[in-house]
């Protein structure tokens, strides 16, 4: 009876999250972290609600994912461009091997001008984030490209609980107004939301990022039984502060805020269509969901300087547009067995397709001095899926699946060595198996196969390969057996086929060995008062290639460790508050691992004071410790004017000085 009452809990607080359900909303805010007891097919899956995610100061949009133990995001650029993600072992680069959804519509970028798998978050509003579930590894059916170091699912609002205006101000030029809101619209719920943004942040050149932003949404019925249509429209533009060279700084020719190249920078824009309906019974449930994304990048970057072109410099441009639309088809059958046996049958179909016209440019301040390649894509791709969840008796439940995805890339390219049509399809089986609750503890056992896509690009080159394969596996334990404490212990081991990718920076396609990484993972959520959360997370990673030369098997960027440790209070009177330390560990630069990265300690905090019912103040503080240290660093070749030959240096983007924000919200 114990298990039963305690998966029946589990299932309970797992569907609490849900947009429109504002009660149990509330109920949560009375526990730690989500559980996922019951509810979990690995001890690296989780969710964050939307309490915990409004408790964090984030100095960006993308950083709201950094509430998923072990990923951290960066910025290695202007505050517009696509940040930078580390997850088990990886340098997943803008967002390769990090699949992250928002309400279904994905938002990595295929075959993007500067970064296989771009994902862009920017546009995300925090007033309207309700939900994030993430996982890691490759061991769901459901999940396709890109989602074999993880996924991130983000979830907006249907209706609001409350309605939000806020208005906040900061140093270096930050200003921000938001408003959010819901009404009861005849049978439905009109949601809204508007977002005027501008930073500049701590550089020489300021970034002077603008961003308007802004969400429409009508709704009908319940979350499991209704539906949604949604409007969205971003834009933003911005200066970009790129790397700098270390030698530089240390010789006094530049300070750590300065720029070599003034005339970086970009400017993107973002339209959605998109609608959701579900149908959900006593034995039975179906989803549909379809999407049409238009996005458009213009990207100034300059990061050799002069080594290429003494006279006018080695800024690139790199330009992309695209029409991206697709659907989403799940329909799930419940099948009693017993009284403590259940199975779920869902099974699963999604297509995409990509059209998209990007390049790669040779500029000087912006200025078109040579087009290097220019290209259009079309990109399709369809995928089908069955997985099983069936609990065998009170100890017992596995979840296995399979599914198949196939390709066609067409490229046309001025570059007519790179043109040309191909074909590539995959099948990736999964299967994940939980023991327990015994005294209120799991262990899990899983095994995966997924894949990313590469640049279509690079796929109809003689040596292009279309689809990556990757192999998963993990061996972990979830337990509440202390009271009022939740820990997650995780092994893992993944393997991809080769790490070929495509480099954006340079318009080429990069055939690399056979990789392997291997980790663990230990996250813990303490709540030992009503009001006080302590949660800490670490995570280590050795990744290695195979098949290379002894000494030269490390992989560049690759993260080894990360840590962090939060303490959040909540209804302490007026006050709440949140104080975060982060650990972002070192990486090798290069392959023989003769140069690495420092470390980086860095503490965000935030404190809240309710005046009444309706109206708080908030202060963030970022970079509390004004730490000199790095967002990320990289080790090339580059020269500066005056410079007769190209030096082999670090490059690094700092870390924001401290920085001081001040937020007034009101509800109603």
């Amino acid at each position: 009876m114990r298990a039963g009452a305690l998966l029946l809990a589990a299932a309970f607080v797992h569907a609490g999250a849900r947009a429109d359900d504002p009660f149990i909303q509330r109920v949560l805010v009375e526990g730690a972290r989500a559980r996922q007891l019951g509810v979990a097919d690995t001890a690296s899956a989780g969710t964050v609600s939307q309490q915990e995610l409004a408790a964090m100061a984030v100095y960006r949009p993308g950083e709201l994912l950094e509430a998923a133990p072990g990923l951290i995001v960066s910025q290695h650029s202007g505050e517009g461009k696509a940040n930078q993600f580390f997850l088990r072992g990886f340098n997943l680069d803008h967002g390769t091997d990090l699949a992250t959804w928002l309400d279904d519509m994905p938002v990595n970028q295929r075959s993007h001008a500067h970064g296989q798998g771009w994902t862009d978050l920017n546009f995300l509003i925090p007033e309207l984030t309700v939900r994030l579930d993430y996982k890691k590894g490759p061991y769901s059916a459901r999940e396709g490209d890109f989602a074999s170091a993880g996924s991130a699912a983000i979830t907006y609002a249907n209706r609001l609980a409350r309605n939000v205006a806020t208005v906040g101000i900061g140093q270096d030029g930050y200003a921000r107004t938001a408003l959010a809101a819901s009404h009861e619209t005849g049978d439905g719920v009109l949601t809204y939301a508007l977002e005027a943004m501008h930073n500049d942040g701590p550089f020489t050149h300021p970034d002077d990022y603008q961003k308007l932003n802004g969400v429409l949404r009508y709704s009908r019925g319940y979350a499991n039984n209704g539906w949604s249509v949604t409007a969205m429209a971003y834009r933003g533009r911005w200066n970009a502060t790129d790397q700098v060279p270390a030698r530089a700084v240390a010789a006094g020719l530049l300070g750590r805020f300065d720029t070599v190249d003034p005339t970086d920078g970009g400017a993107a824009k973002r339209f959605s269509l998109s609608g959701v309906w579900r149908q959900t019974g006593q034995d039975a449930a179906t989803k549909v969901s379809g999407y049409i994304i238009r996005n458009q990048l213009d990207l100034w970057s300059d990061f050799t300087y002069f080594m290429d072109d003494p006279v006018n410099g080695d800024q690139f441009a790199q330009p992309d547009r695209r029409v991206t639309s697709g659907f989403n088809v799940t329909h799930s059958w419940h099948v009693h067995r017993g009284e403590m046996s259940a199975s779920d049958v869902t099974v699963g179909v999604e297509a995409q397709n990509d059209n998209i016209f990007n390049g790669l440019a040779h500029t000087a301040a912006r200025r078109l001095l040579a087009v290097t390649r220019a290209d259009h894509v079309t990109e399709t791709s369809t995928g089908a899926f069955v997985e099983n969840a069936t609990r065998w008796n009170s100890w017992f439940r596995t979840t296995v699946g399979a599914r198949v995805d196939g390709y066609r890339f067409r490229v046309r390219s001025s570059a007519l060595a790179d043109a040309g049509t191909t074909h590539d399809a995959l099948a990736s089986p999964s299967a994940n198996l939980v023991f327990g609750p015994w005294r209120l503890t799991e262990f899990y056992a899983n095994y995966g196969t997924g894949f990313h896509s590469n640049d279509a690009r690079g796929t109809v080159t003689p040596l292009g390969t279309g689809l990556v394969r990757s192999r998963g596996m993990e061996l972990g334990m979830r337990t509440e057996a202390v009271p009022k404490m939740q820990t997650a212990i995780s092994l893992y081991r993944l393997d991809f086929d080769s790490e070929l990718t495509y480099a954006g920076d340079a318009g080429t396609t990069e055939a690399g060995p056979p990789s392997r990484r291997v980790g663990i993972e230990f996250s813990n959520s303490y709540k030992p008062y009503k009001w006080l959360s302590v949660d800490f997370d670490a995570a280590y990673a050795q990744a290695r290639t195979r098949e290379t030369a002894p000494g030269h098997d490390r992989i560049p960027e690759a993260i080894e460790g990360v840590g962090q440790l939060a303490l959040t209070v909540s209804r302490l009177g007026p006050w709440d508050g949140a104080l975060r330390l982060r650990w972002f560990g070192p990486r090798p630069l290069l392959d023989d691992d003769s140069v690495r990265s420092r470390a980086s300690t860095t503490m965000n905090g935030r404190l809240g004071y309710r005046v009444n019912r309706d109206l708080r103040l908030e202060l963030e503080g970022f970079n509390l410790a004004n730490r000199h240290a790095s967002a990320i660093d990289y080790y090339y070749a580059s020269q500066l004017r005056g410079e007769t030959a190209p030096q082999q240096d670090v490059h690094f983007h700092p870390i924001e000085a401290r920085t001081f924000r001040l937020t007034l919200v009101k509800n109603w």
